[in-house]
């Protein structure tokens, strides 16, 4: 647990996480105290989604912290999916969340229980500032910016920090050629040469680095979704206070749900995709141009298995074979078919090259 702990203080962006999440559950247990006595949905509901809130953080706590775990024989390529897994876990909590909400909004909407709204206001605000004071953190500290060159990649994340740098050398890859022919008594024969490329640690392994895309992105929606409760509590309350309109508080309630379970939808698809080695949307367009490329390579009579799939964030892995000509120059086809790849956006590729028989 130690060791837990000294590793979340090491990293801004862990240490940023656990004090929010600190300051989030203690301010769960103020609103959940304070709806119970004023018997308002919309802020027990919304305590109930701080509670869920500080299960995201959790959940992105831990990732950060399981992410940077270095690779070994069981987990070759790293735990950098745990930011997939959180993103995920993260949308489901916000769905159930959603659901729960809009049942009791139901059922008080058909009879609106009587709701003492002149105390919802303070707590209700106070809500709206620690979930702005979360946005601001998140919206200040979440951005990065990369640019390219040359095959290598720079991360700059503000709110990791500091500055991490990640390499890329999908088209320097080094191969290993073995040949050997076969001949089989049903009347054909065949030979073929075997070029699997091989990447050393350093450029094939993701940067090391904090929580990633899919872990601030379904944290963020968590906090915007309970920015949207507080407001919904606060337009609540002046419509109660005003206008005496008990109506008003599940009907607020209903609306910040569907909100909640419209914005989550495509952090789950996104997911959901990562981890069904779904082919990465940003390649669904370019693919097939690199596949036509790479048969137009002098020397390559066909393309097969092509698999490629998203590690996690922005780190995409492809495989493929190659059948050639037996005079064909399959160094030469290793590397212009990594160039390619390279530039559509493939940090890893690895190609197993066939020769044709005579």
């Amino acid at each position: 647990m130690s060791g837990w702990f000294r590793s979340i203080l090491s990293d801004k962006t862990s240490r940023n996480l656990f004090f929010f999440l600190c300051l989030n559950l203690s301010f769960a247990f103020v609103e959940l105290l304070y709806g119970i006595w004023s018997n308002s949905l919309g802020l027990i509901s919304d305590s109930f989604h701080m509670f869920f809130d500080c299960t995201a953080l959790l959940a992105g706590l831990a990732a950060s912290v399981i992410s940077r775990w270095r690779s070994n024989d069981a987990f070759s390529y790293g735990y950098v999916r745990a930011e997939v897994l959180a993103g995920f876990v993260n949308g489901l909590f916000l769905i159930f969340t959603a659901f729960f909400i809009f049942s009791e909004g139901v059922e008080r909407a058909l009879e609106p229980p009587d709701v003492h709204h002149e105390r919802l206001l303070p707590v209700s605000i106070a809500g709206l500032i620690v979930n702005l004071i979360g946005i601001f953190v998140f919206q200040h500290g979440g951005h990065g910016h990369s640019h390219g060159d040359e095959g290598h990649g720079h991360s700059h994340s503000l709110f990791n920090g500091g500055v991490n740098h990640g390499q890329s050398h999908g088209g320097h890859g080094h191969g290993h050629e073995s040949k050997h022919g076969h001949s089989h008594d049903h009347g054909h024969g065949h030979g073929h040469s075997h070029e699997d490329n091989h990447c050393h640690d350093d450029p094939c392994s993701p940067p090391a680095k904090g929580p990633n895309k899919q872990i601030l992105q379904g944290i963020f929606l968590h906090i915007v979704a309970d920015t949207l409760g507080s407001v919904g509590v606060i337009i609540s309350a002046l419509l109660m206070q005003n206008y005496n309109l008990m109506i008003a508080d599940p009907i607020c309630s209903m609306i910040i749900s569907l909100l909640i379970g419209v914005s989550v939808v495509p952090l789950l698809r996104e997911s959901i995709g990562i981890l069904m080695q779904r082919t990465p949307p940003s390649l669904d367009h370019v693919l097939p141009e690199c596949y036509q490329r790479v048969q137009q390579l002098q020397g390559v009579y066909n393309l097969q298995e092509p698999h490629f799939w998203t590690l996690c964030t922005d780190v995409n892995i492809g495989t493929l074979k190659l059948l050639v000509a037996p005079d064909a120059d399959s160094r030469w086809i290793l590397s212009q078919t990594h160039n390619i790849f390279t530039q559509a956006g493939v940090r890893q590729l690895y190609v197993q090259i066939d020769v044709a028989a005579m």
